[in-house]
């Protein structure tokens, strides 16, 4: 599988550590940086890049790794056609494939250990979308908002006894 891996400073050492793992296991991987640590850099534009590789190549899965985690799936969700997920841990990670066909993680390198987050990738890229219907809808009007920008009408209410 081809897993293209971004990060910023904080995420660096991770993301350095999951290059190397995920390559030793015979996936396709492809770091989009930094290449050099810089404790200064910005992590929106490697999250970015990373987003927009994994939906120009379908198929391919992505990681954006930062401190907290919490702008670097901001920023990628800001890429058309990611679905990136935050996770903290593995279960959350393999809910993120099952029911939101996630195609980026998110992960807060200051949060979990080297084992911990390789365990949350590893979840993530060994589990499937569950392809259930309900799930198939939702993420279909997340896909159409993405596209018109219209909101839907908002379900009605049940009335009130």
């Amino acid at each position: 599988m081809r897993l293209y891996l971004g990060s910023d400073h904080a995420g660096f050492e991770l993301k350095n550590h999951l290059v190397n793992h995920l390559a030793k296991q015979g996936h396709d991987v492809v770091d989009v940086g930094p290449h050099v640590y810089d404790a200064e850099d910005d992590y929106p534009a490697f999250c970015f890049h990373t987003g927009a590789k994994v939906v120009a190549d379908p198929g391919s899965l992505g990681i954006v790794i930062g401190g907290s985690g919490n702008g670097e799936q901001i920023a990628a969700n800001k890429v058309p056609g990611v679905r990136s997920a935050l996770v903290w841990k593995t279960e959350i990670a393999e809910l993120a494939r099952q029911h939101n066909d996630s195609n980026v993680i998110a992960i807060g390198a200051r949060q979990h250990t080297l084992d911990e987050a390789t365990a949350f990738v590893e979840a993530f890229i060994s589990t499937s979308f569950s392809g259930n219907d309900r799930h198939a809808r939702r993420i279909s009007q997340l896909a159409a908002y993405e596209v018109d920008r219209e909101l839907p009408e908002l379900p009605k209410a049940a009335p009130t006894a």
